[in-house]
């Protein structure tokens, strides 16, 4: 049956070796880099183990990245490439925040983003040692922020500065960008980051719907941001994000 396939469709295996090469090529690129070769050798044992307890296999391995700005914690899910649902492998704290409740919407404001983004970059000789890009601002921010002035380089990084980014300081960037780098190897080209004011229990939405009544824009995100916050933990299944025209989104799940 397998010599039948190659035949017919010998594209079949020019696909499956150009594919391996490409995400092999990802790490090894990576590891051409000294801080992530000593994140290797400090990190990815354990790494392994943490996996192993959730049944989670490293070359199937997704990840998903929630972080909640108010409680300075960064969550980070996963799954084999197979699962419907992710299982949460890491808690990871946020040791310096800047700004206050809202989305960013100027460069210079010190806020951090909130909403829908995604890894972007992979920065293997940060200043803060280690960082991950998000791709603030994204097309909600070029809609509702500062014409021209919107900013930018916002990333998940080490040490414990911030004016807008998220510092997890050095040891944790090392296990979360390896995390990140097995995901992409594995052929993760969308690795999703969603940011949210604060864990969006009832309570605490309400308390935010009250303290920014006036605020509508606020409002019309963390809107969106509860409906999915609600969707995911109930079913630990991504929802489905659409950007509108009007900077507003609509969220929804598949199911």
């Amino acid at each position: 049956m397998l010599t039948s396939l190659v035949f017919a469709f010998p594209w079949l295996i020019w696909f499956s070796m150009f594919g391996t090469l490409v995400n092999d090529s990802f790490k090894k690129e990576q590891k051409r880099y000294p801080r992530v070769r000593t994140a290797y050798a400090e990190q990815e044992q354990r790494m392994l183990e943490v996996l192993a307890t959730k049944s989670v296999r490293a070359e199937e391995l997704e990840i998903y990245i929630r972080a909640f700005k108010a409680d300075k914690k960064l969550e980070l899910w996963g799954k084999n490439r197979t699962d419907t649902s992710f299982k949460l492998l890491k808690v990871f704290e946020v040791c310096q925040t800047s700004g206050k409740l809202g989305p960013k919407r100027m460069q210079g404001d010190l806020q951090i983003p909130e909403g829908f983004y995604h890894i972007d970059r992979f920065n293997p000789y940060s200043t803060f040692y280690l960082s991950l890009g998000i791709n603030y601002p994204n097309q909600s921010d070029r809609i509702l922020g500062r014409q021209g002035n919107l900013g930018g380089d916002i990333f998940i990084h080490g040490s414990c500065v911030t004016i807008g980014c998220l510092p997890i300081q050095d040891d944790p960037i090392k296990a979360l960008y390896l995390y990140c780098i097995e995901a992409k190897n594995n052929g993760q080209q969308n690795i999703p980051v969603t940011i949210f004011p604060t864990e969006l229990t009832t309570e605490n939405y309400n308390a935010l719907k009250e303290q920014f009544a006036s605020e509508t824009a606020n409002l019309a995100l963390w809107e969106a941001l509860k409906k999915d916050y609600d969707l995911f933990n109930q079913s630990q299944q991504l929802s489905n994000i659409t950007f509108l025209s009007d900077g507003k989104h609509r969220v929804c799940t598949d199911n």
